[in-house]
């Protein structure tokens, strides 16, 4: 099955490179070019397979949705070359992550059922249910520790410790809540409910811009609106479009990426499964029918793209 694992271009205006779980990203001074490899990962670990098309679907989504909100904050991204390959300005990150929540899920869920209260010392009240929704969103940060696992951090903590200014971090704020509200309303629109995400910013020219990727099922959770209230009111499990029906598959094969754990074999038959699932999310989400790319040249295709735009 054809797929874009990996890549391992030189170019001439290069001044730099860095691979991470799933995309290589070049660098060319204040620019970068990002492509989005088939890799696919979970609890932290590159599966071995590739999936084809994940990568132009995550792709073609990030860029949907950053130019959807380019009214609401400058963002990175100044062109799409081809569909697994984004192209922009290289910010300064900033060292904290915007974490939106409209509801008591995932990690906030544990927490609370672990009988905290607050995370990142915002309040969360009693008698609430998995996947209820919040009086109104929260925002809790996570910042990168040395060993590269998010960690919860407060407003406190990060001014305390000057990851930024606090005006700096009023401005990250208000992004971030007008990001996730106008992220609900492009997925209500689409049947969706938008229920939690994350934002990354960095700087550039002295500027706030929005990096990296936007409101993608790697980044987000989605719940399907239809019946939503029903399964709340019976105490059911919610329907979901991200990635966690990879992570459940690999939990019911006994792996969760701890140590000794062996990954479940991935034949053919569930690789085409995953990809299917992918391109699913993606007509959901955008509401555009898919069009698969051909891998015929997928090397070639990718270098010639970031070439030809560099020379530009």
């Amino acid at each position: 099955m054809q797929a874009l694992k990996q890549t391992d271009f030189q170019f001439p205006a290069q001044t730099g490179f860095y691979r991470g779980k799933v995309r290589d990203v070049y660098f060319f001074g204040d620019r970068l070019a990002m492509v989005a490899s088939d890799r696919i990962s979970a609890f932290d670990v590159v599966l071995p397979r590739a999936i084809p098309y994940k990568g132009q679907v995550l792709n073609q989504i990030a860029a949907h949705f950053l130019r959807a909100t380019a009214d609401i904050v400058p963002n990175w991204l100044e062109a799409t070359p081809h569909p697994q390959v984004s192209i922009g300005k290289r910010c300064e990150p900033f060292r904290v992550e915007m974490v939106v929540r409209g509801y008591l899920v995932g990690h906030a869920w544990r927490e609370y059922k672990a009988g905290k209260r607050t995370i990142c010392s915002e309040p969360m009240p009693e008698g609430m249910r998995e996947n209820d929704a919040f009086p109104q969103p929260i925002i809790t940060p996570t910042t990168k520790a040395q060993a590269g696992h998010d960690q919860d951090i407060s407003e406190a903590e990060i001014l305390s410790e000057g990851i930024v200014t606090a005006e700096e971090y009023n401005l990250l704020k208000q992004y971030a809540l007008a990001l996730y509200k106008r992220g609900v309303q492009m997925a209500a629109a689409r049947g969706l409910i938008l229920a939690d995400t994350k934002y990354e910013f960095g700087k550039w020219n002295g500027q706030i811009y929005l990096i990296d990727e936007v409101h993608t099922p790697d980044s987000s959770r989605y719940f399907y609106a239809e019946g939503y209230a029903e399964r709340q009111a019976k105490g059911e499990p919610q329907r979901q479009l991200s990635k966690e029906f990879v992570r459940e598959w690999l939990m019911a094969n006994g792996f969760q990426g701890k140590e000794g754990q062996q990954i479940p074999n991935m034949d053919d038959e569930r690789v085409a499964a995953i990809s299917e699932r992918y391109i699913e999310l993606y007509e959901k989400i955008t509401g555009e029918t898919f069009q698969k790319q051909d891998y015929t040249n997928i090397l070639q295709d990718v270098e010639a793209a970031i070439r030809n735009f560099l020379e530009d």
